[in-house]
Parts: structure tokens; sequence; C-alpha cells
């Protein structure tokens, strides 16, 4: 091979590589991994998947992105965000998808791609523990309670209120650290969230909070999203696949266990919800 041909063959061989870098990197999976980082938008005020601990992330948000990133090979980067500006900034292509997690609804299908399901979600509801007049959910007839703004719960809680006898007020709070601090002041009777946060809430705080029983709501699941399209098909592939092997391992478990107190079985598809 002469110099020519030599230098022929390595500008060649680097056209090739640029070109399948080039192509790998057409859809969304392909730029996370040759950036290395994973960009994911959340609220860090929805314990206990994700909060701050002395100024820090913690949480299951963490934990389990962490566990997901190492058998993708890249970083996450978590971008904290007030609920309501979350979803909108996953639509400006602000993240790469959103932590959340998000209450899977037949709504929200039509809108974002999921993951498989992580957590329970069904909607319960919160109480002051000394307040003996809720012994059931239908006990909030006619009573103040409260629910995060733009949340399925909010949802689920005003379609549970207009079947009571008396209409209760729902009142909506930008985050649910607000909410929980007027229900312990007294200034709302319950608070609607998913069994596995109100529980989560009740166990860090006995002596003010109890879980009303039985939940209210239908059976729902919790699930990480992303946009819905071809662009972002690739991303959600990988990430479920390192879910399934996180719950193949063990890990998604040990996390469940750590964080909600308790491993629950889930689906590895995302089932169809009733509403």
């Amino acid at each position: 091979m002469n110099l020519f041909q030599h230098w022929k063959h390595h500008v060649g061989a680097a056209i090739m590589l640029a070109a399948s870098l080039s192509a790998h990197a057409d859809d969304l999976l392909g730029r996370v991994k040759q950036h290395g980082e994973l960009l994911v938008g959340t609220e860090m005020q929805f314990a206990p998947f994700d909060f701050l601990e002395n100024g820090q992330q913690a949480g299951f948000n963490k934990d389990l992105f962490a566990a997901v990133g190492k058998i993708m090979g890249v970083k996450v980067r978590f971008i904290d965000l007030p609920w309501d500006s979350v979803l909108p900034g996953l639509d400006a292509k602000k993240f790469d998808m959103v932590a959340g997690p998000l209450t899977v609804t037949k709504a929200r299908m039509e809108r974002y791609a999921f993951t498989y399901p992580i957590a329970d979600a069904t909607d319960a509801l919160l109480k002051r523990a000394n307040d003996a007049s809720i012994k059931q959910p239908s006990d909030i007839a006619g009573k103040v309670v409260g629910a995060q703004k733009s949340s399925a719960q909010n949802e689920q809680l005003k379609t549970y209120a207009a079947t009571l006898k008396q209409t209760p007020e729902v009142r909506e709070y930008v985050d649910n650290n607000q909410a929980y601090a007027d229900l312990a002041s007294g200034r709302l009777s319950a608070v609607a969230n998913s069994l596995t946060n109100i529980a989560y809430v009740a166990k860090q705080r006995p002596a003010v909070f109890a879980v009303v029983q039985p939940a209210f709501g239908s059976k729902v699941y919790f699930a990480y999203c992303m946009r819905k399209d071809a662009d972002s098909q690739s991303l959600d592939d990988a990430f479920n696949a390192a879910i399934s092997t996180l719950n193949k391992n063990g890990e998604l478990a040990a996390l469940q266990k750590k964080w909600f107190g308790v491993a629950v079985s889930l689906p590895m598809a995302l089932p169809t919800p009733n509403t």
C-alpha cells in the first residue's frame, strides 16, 4: 500500500466512523450515550421518591436512576422544578425524560410514553393521627381537603368528592409539603396522595399523621415518562430493559423495601388504566 492509498484508507475509515456515530446519535438514546448524560426533570418535594435532605437530593428516584444509569453506561443529572412546570419542560425538550414519577392514566398515555411501572400509585387519604372523625374515606364529606395541583391524585380526589352526599372543599397546593403542613395545623382535614407517599409520611411522623384505610382510588401505577415520538422510543426501550434487569436481580425490590418499607410485585409491562 503506497502513501496515497494509506491516506485514502484512513480517511475512508474516519468517514465511515463519523457516519456511524452520526447515525447512532440520530435518536435520543444515541445522543444521551454520546453525551454520557441522561437529563431528567423532577420535583424534589415528593417523598419518598424525590426530596431534599440537608439540601441534597435523596429518595427512591436517585437510587433507581443511579442503578439504571450504571446499566446504560451514562451519568444522570436531575433538574428540580415545581411540578406544574415539569411536563411543559419535557414538551419543550429541556430534558430527556421525567422522573416524577407520574400516575399512569389513559389521558397521559395518549400524550406521553411511559416506562414499566416502578411503584403502586393507588390514591388514599392522610389525616391527623388524633382525628377520630375520619374512620373511612367517605368521612371527608363536607370537610376541607387538599391535594397537589396538576396531579392525578387531585383529579381522583375531585372525582371521588363528587360522589359523596356533601361535597368536600378541595384545595390545591403547589407541592405536597405545603398540604401536609396545613393538615398538621388543622387547616385541612385530609390530604389525598398515593398510598405509597402517605404511608411514608405517616411512618416518618406517626404522632402527627395516620393513613385512612382503605384506599379510595382505583388501582393505578407510578412510572417515569418521556416524549411520545420515534426519537424517544430507543430510550424508553433501554430504560425498560434496565428496569427488567433490576427486577430480575432483586435490586428493584431492595430499593422498594428501603424507601417504601415493603416490596410490591409489579408488572413488567404497562397495564391499561381504567381511567
